[in-house]
């Protein structure tokens, strides 16, 4: 083959390639989508919309939501619709789609009487976007890993109780606000743990410090304090080490030893090697130290039979109460037939028997009653031989 047929071949084979291509692009059976319009009126979206929210139908409530939101954006029903699709999102666990809603109505609407939801959602959304199915069901904790979504919730619901005090949500938002804080603190003191164990203290005694100064009112600052403690006696500063210890001494003194140094395993005890095997998902991990773990402690333990069946077969190993011994005395009972049991009581009723004499004992006598009682002896003899 010479080298010009050569090419008129390859062009040849190029040409038809490239029409087969252009007949692919142009096949008339692919349909394009085409908007046709709204095919409902602003109400009737509107109410099925509502009908589907009431049956939990979150899917079709979506549909009929854009649907107001596309077609009918200035409409009688818009800003509400736009307030019922934050919900349906959210119920959807679509909570980027809910926080990006919840933005855009607060972009538009800042005066909006019910603006306060919106601010709402967004922040619930933002706590529930990494809380997933396996950490709802297992003791895997979100503090443990990445907190960033928690951190935006919380200054969520800073801005909603700031903006609106008396609104119906900002009980709510306090609540959560106290366990994102209590998560937080948490976070901070798996990074001093961590820090503990390479024996990096002044890395440690930071995290701490963070601790104590910006959520004092959590759980985990007893073991923060037991943290700068025991830090800066490593790093040789004794008399800052002794005042964090006469602090644990005054509130948390289960956390001092006798020789007075700090004992780090009351103040965080590590899980048990369930725990640790299973990376968390298994054996429960101890709470830091409290005032109340003394009494935590004391609390009558399940039997494993109780435990295995949550509760429904075997009672609890309850620890009895010392009492004093009450010498009750009871009557003989009397041995009942099988017609009086067959008949649950009604017939042969057996005849009460009579109890035996019983010797009750006398009440015990204090010494102070029998001088008394010899003393009142005496004067009644005294006076008896007088008046003879």
């Amino acid at each position: 083959m010479s080298l010009p047929r050569y090419k008129i071949t390859m062009l040849a084979l190029s040409l038809g390639v490239a029409s087969a291509f252009v007949g692919c692009s142009s096949n008339p059976s692919k349909k394009e989508v085409v908007d046709s319009g709204p095919q409902s009126s602003e109400q009737a979206y509107f109410e099925k919309a509502q009908k589907s929210l009431d049956r939990g139908q979150y899917l079709d409530a979506t549909k009929s939501l854009e649907a107001i939101d596309t077609y009918y954006p200035t409409g009688q029903y818009a800003q509400q619709a736009q307030l019922e699709l934050l919900y349906s999102k959210f119920k959807q666990k679509d909570y980027e789609g809910a926080i990006a809603l919840a933005e855009r109505f607060i972009r538009l609407n800042p005066q909006h009487p019910n603006v306060d939801y919106a601010y709402y959602v967004r922040a619930v959304s933002n706590m529930e976007q990494n809380y997933d199915s396996l950490m709802r069901y297992t003791s895997l904790q979100q503090s443990h890993r990445d907190v960033s979504y928690l951190k935006v919730a919380y200054q969520n619901f800073v801005d909603l109780i700031r903006r609106f005090p008396s609104s119906q949500y900002s009980v709510d938002a306090a609540q959560r606000m106290k366990f994102i804080g209590q998560e937080l603190a948490e976070n901070e003191m798996t990074a001093a743990r961590f820090n503990v164990k390479r024996k990096a203290w002044i890395a440690a005694a930071e995290r701490s410090q963070w601790v104590i100064e910006h959520y004092p009112q959590t759980p985990q600052v007893p073991e923060a304090l037991a943290t700068l403690a025991y830090s800066y006696n490593q790093l040789g500063d004794k008399a800052t080490s002794q005042q964090y210890i006469e602090v644990l001494k005054l509130n948390y003194p289960n956390l001092v030893k006798k020789d007075g140094t700090v004992n780090m395993r009351a103040a965080r005890k590590e899980g048990n090697w369930i725990n640790r095997a299973t990376l968390g998902i298994f054996g429960r991990e101890s709470t830091a130290a409290t005032p109340e773990s003394t009494a935590e402690a004391e609390a009558p333990k399940r039997g494993f039979l109780n435990r295995v069946s949550f509760g429904l077969i075997g009672n609890s190993d309850k620890e009895e109460t010392e009492e004093p011994e009450k010498t009750t005395v009871e009557a003989p009972k009397s041995e009942r037939s099988w017609t009086n049991r067959l008949s649950f009581g009604l017939l042969d009723k057996p005849e009460p028997q009579p109890a035996e004499n019983t010797t009750v004992a006398p009440a015990a006598v204090s010494s102070t009653d029998v001088s008394t009682d010899t003393q009142s002896d005496d004067a009644t003899q005294g006076t008896s031989d007088t008046a003879q």
